[in-house]
């Protein structure tokens, strides 16, 4: 269960840093911040603990992994009643790597990484569409991904 917690600058310094590489050793971090290396490991315990921070990942180019389609699927539901249903068997597809519920002309909306167009197509022919409540969907493949980034996570009142 999330604990609610005040952040403070050093919490938002240290969020910020991280997200920045998240390889970095608590001592180095520490050094960066003027803290010791014990006081970074406490606050990111305390993070934790408040589900701020949900653990730490690659960042894997998945291209070099012979990952070369990357799609987006704007799913419309029969009923916006069969969100919770339709998103619990979208979760079985492991090559969804995304999914949001979104406004606008789709109920929903899911990011999905295959290795080539065939294994996209079957996901979107045999897997997407024998779920029942989703009526029909619409793809757009990426031709290239020109940013991708976390947000700038600043301080209470602090502009950039």
């Amino acid at each position: 269960m999330a604990v609610k917690l005040n952040l403070d600058k050093l919490d938002l310094q240290i969020i910020h840093e991280m997200m920045e590489d998240a390889g970095i050793s608590y001592a180095d971090l520490g050094k960066k911040l003027f803290v010791s290396g014990g006081t970074i490991h406490v606050r990111i315990k305390k993070l934790q603990d408040a589900g701020i921070v949900k653990g730490t990942k690659l960042n894997v180019d998945i291209k070099q992994l012979g990952y070369d389609v990357i799609a987006f699927i704007g799913i419309y539901l029969e009923k916006s009643s069969l969100y919770d249903i339709v998103a619990k068997e979208l979760r079985k597809i492991p090559e969804i790597v995304r999914l949001n519920y979104t406004t606008g002309n789709y109920s929903m909306f899911a990011e999905i990484v295959c290795k080539d167009i065939a294994q996209l197509r079957f996901v979107l022919h045999d897997e997407l569409q024998k779920i029942k409540g989703i009526e029909r969907t619409e793809t757009f493949i990426s031709l290239d991904e020109s940013l991708s980034r976390n947000v700038q996570v600043h301080s209470t009142g602090e502009k950039t």
